[in-house]
């Protein structure tokens, strides 16, 4: 049972990193539209904030993936979603169906802060290079 623990821990940590992964890749891969869309939000130092939240999202994915140094990527994470939240998806500004497609936003990130407060709480467990299951060290912890 411990090892299909293990196995499903690792797991969801790939599935609260996906998000992360695939948010920071779509900013670089749409500088362009993240920025005007960051700018309609009356950002100011968009460069700063835009590679800055890439750089975040990426850190925080691979720390997950991997397991390592989990906790510390669980934090930088939630620090994250923190502000986020409340600039990107304020349902409270909005009306209508609108409303409710930003508080499903908002509701979702919520959950996966829920998410990344299990991680920083239990740690990496199962599968992880703070466990000593690393590909690239070589040596596997038993």
């Amino acid at each position: 049972m411990k090892s299909l623990c293990g196995f499903l821990m690792f797991l969801g940590r790939l599935c609260i990193s996906a998000i992360f992964l695939f948010a920071g890749l779509g900013k670089l891969l749409d500088y362009e539209g993240t920025a005007a869309f960051m700018e309609a939000k009356g950002m100011t130092m968009i460069p700063f904030f835009l590679y800055g939240a890439v750089a975040v999202e990426l850190i925080g994915a691979l720390s997950l993936i991997l397991g390592y140094k989990t906790r510390w990527g669980a934090i930088l994470l939630i620090l994250f979603l923190i502000p986020t939240s409340i600039i990107f998806h304020d349902f409270w500004n909005f009306e209508g169906m609108a409303q409710q497609e930003q508080a499903i936003h908002f509701l979702s990130n919520i959950a996966i802060f829920g998410g990344l407060l299990h991680v920083l709480c239990c740690g990496s467990e199962g599968y992880s290079c703070d466990r000593g299951f690393c590909p690239f060290s070589g040596s596997r912890q038993k």
